[in-house]
């Protein structure tokens, strides 16, 4: 079944295929308005489950447009207004909604519930966020930074900074199959996941771990930062004041390589893990990212209808 639940497992050549579609479907629409179907509309009759269990913004619109305008249907439904919100295995759930839709798209807390629903539906299982990992969004990152530059992003260094959080994760096992440096600036006892960067480093990819922001973006082409309380985690003075010395802001951009370019996957807090002007400045691309996230998950719904 071609679920799409993380990166540590893609093969090179299936991420190169999803990033050449989403890059061919964007160019393909300029000049269209964004409610119409693309002239092909591939995925006609056919209907995508959107599961909630955290609040969303360009997630939900960007696959709920993204179904739209390859011409089929989604059904957006939150955790708690299903059965599974009263106690319902997801199991059952999954065996239930996959004689129902053609496949099921969830942002759950626990990377555990994605791979259990995606053990029992019988259609395919795409993750839009989960505690672990959050692989669409690194492919728009992907995505946006190629379009940027012209070229894939093989060979390019790149800089994170701040909380090892699913989006660190994730950029760790990209790096790792489509070949570009990942160096890491976090402070001590907010680690990425282990297990991930065993995996990474296991396949040949070059993952730096370092402590120091200004380490972790000497000559780094691309800066890309997140925000330091994840959703649903409890204001920390003592996580704050961790993070405080890995803030981008126009100093630390200053030591990265000339022209560098900055990425966040929002919603960003100014004024912590990025100053106002770096996020509003001529080098980040946080808006064309964010308008990726629609194109890129549009291929990846191709993928896993097997159309493409």
């Amino acid at each position: 079944m071609p679920h799409f639940l993380d990166l540590a497992g893609a093969k090179a050549a299936g991420l190169r295929l999803i990033l050449d579609e989403a890059h061919r479907r964007k160019a393909a629409r300029i000049g269209i308005p964004r409610g119409t179907p693309d002239a092909d509309a591939p995925l006609a009759g056919h209907t995508l489950a959107m599961i909630f269990e955290k609040p969303s913004t360009r997630t939900r619109f960007s696959f709920d447009m993204a179904m739209r305008q390859l011409g089929g249907t989604s059904i957006v439904t939150s955790a708690g207004d299903m059965q599974l919100g009263r106690g319902e295995t997801v199991e059952d759930t999954a065996r239930v909604l996959g004689r129902m839709v053609d496949a099921v798209m969830i942002r759950t807390n626990s990377h555990a519930t994605l791979e259990t629903l995606a053990e029992n539906a019988g259609v395919p299982v795409i993750n839009a966020l989960t505690d672990i990992s959050h692989p669409c969004q690194v492919m728009a990152d992907i995505m946006t930074i190629e379009e940027t530059t012209g070229k894939p992003v093989a060979g390019s260094t790149w800089a994170y900074l701040g909380d090892g959080n699913n989006m660190a994760n994730s950029l760790i096992e990209a790096a790792s199959v489509l070949g570009f440096d990942l160096r890491l600036g976090v402070p001590h006892g907010y680690d990425p996941d282990q297990a991930v960067i065993a995996t990474a480093c296991a396949r040949g990819g070059s993952i730096d771990l370092v402590r120091s922001a200004a380490a972790a973006v000497e000559a780094a082409d691309v800066i890309v930062t997140d925000t330091w309380l994840s959703m649903g985690q409890k204001d920390s003075k003592e996580k704050l004041g961790a993070m405080l010395p890995f803030q981008v802001n126009d100093s630390l951009m200053a030591k990265a390589a000339p022209g560098a370019l900055f990425l966040h996957c929002l919603p960003a807090h100014r004024g912590e893990e990025v100053t106002a002007s770096v996020i509003d400045g001529p080098q980040s691309l946080v808006w064309d990212e964010a308008e990726n996230r629609l194109h890129v998950q549009k291929a990846i719904l191709l993928w896993c209808f097997g159309k493409l």
